[in-house]
């Protein structure tokens, strides 16, 4: 298990890059966002099982791809595909490669918020106060918790104050996390979220918890990496989501569904013949905007148990109207003819 000196090391050298696998069948993923506003959850994290992790937390990016409908559906609504973005895995993304650019024309910040990767965390951990009725209590109570970047600030500026001495997951020493809701502009708000000042060691029923069911390995509960031909997939995702698009079911079914659309709608799976594209730019750095995102996955990792906690930088979309699909069409007409020159 790391030390608090470490973490803080970490962290710090960190700071300049700054800018929802396995599933259980019960509610072990604890909806914090579904309390009710003035009220309070007290939750105890706990270390991530794998050794390797310096914290107690593991980072998770998805992208959200929005499409006009499903195609062939005269009734559909707009809907969402989220997939995971390659710098989870300390690869290149295709689609931040092509919205990087983006942020250079003050008139391209929207497209490129909306095509921007966001940010969650998961952790782990006993619900000690809960303020929801919630229908059932999973058997396993080591919940796991999935955190947006506001309350994982509050976490991380605790972590780097020198007056915490103490590792906050410590089974004897350490501390319980506060999660307050409350509302401002109409969104959700966790900024009163804070550690417990005393310390409070667990007691024997936790203790017993994590003797029977041990500790979580967090990096199992994050999408799994994309093979080259689902990476594929994703950049032609992109592009019919930039073009405005339905999305196809029959088509990219088996790799990349909406929330809430049953992998029973799918058809048999058909061989899917990419449309071939260049090798991705190399990266460059550039401000990631900031979300206050619970960002869920699709497919083969975390199934969406999970709500969005939208924030005013979130809202941020590009206007629907003749300018933005003439930006539309003229990233379209770029990624082509990179393309066709590779």
């Amino acid at each position: 298990m790391a030390t608090l000196a470490e973490i803080r090391a970490k962290l710090k050298a960190n700071e300049p890059n700054r800018s929802g696998s396995q599933t259980g069948g019960d509610n072990a993923i604890y909806p914090h966002w579904n309390i009710s506003e003035g009220s309070e959850a007290v939750v105890r994290f706990l270390p991530d099982k794998d050794q390797g992790n310096t914290f107690f937390w593991t980072e998770r990016n998805m992208i959200k791809l929005p499409f006009a409908g499903i195609k062939g559906e005269t009734d559909s609504r707009p809907v969402q595909v989220q997939v995971p973005c390659m710098e989870m895995y300390g690869k290149t993304c295709p689609v931040l490669t092509e919205v990087r650019p983006w942020f250079k024309d003050k008139s391209m910040e929207d497209m490129g918020r909306k095509y921007w990767k966001k940010k969650s965390y998961i952790f782990q951990g006993f619900v000690t106060t809960n303020p929801l009725a919630e229908d059932s209590s999973p058997e396993n109570p080591i919940r796991r918790f999935i955190i947006g970047p506001q309350i994982f600030n509050i976490i991380r500026s605790a972590l780097l104050d020198p007056e915490m001495e103490e590792m906050p997951t410590d089974y004897v020493k350490g501390v319980d996390f506060r999660i307050n809701k409350t509302t401002k502009g109409g969104y959700a708000d966790y900024s009163t979220s804070k550690w417990s000042r005393r310390e409070r060691a667990l007691d024997e029923a936790e203790r017993a918890a994590i003797d029977t069911h041990g500790l979580h390995n967090l990096g199992d509960f994050r999408p799994k990496e994309p093979t080259e031909a689902e990476i594929t997939i994703i950049k032609e995702l992109f592009e019919k989501s930039v073009e405005g698009e339905a999305y196809d079911l029959e088509k990219y079914g088996q790799y990349f569904r909406p929330a809430g659309v049953s992998a029973k709608a799918v058809s048999t799976p058909r061989a899917v013949q990419p449309t071939p594209t260049s090798a991705p730019a190399q990266s460059e750095t550039v401000a990631s905007p900031t979300t206050n995102t619970v960002a869920v996955s699709n497919g083969n990792a975390e199934v969406s148990a999970t709500t969005s906690v939208a924030t005013n930088n979130e809202t941020s979309e590009a206007n629907g109207n003749g300018d933005s699909a003439k930006r539309a069409e003229d990233i379209l007409k770029l990624i082509r003819a990179r393309q066709t020159t590779n």
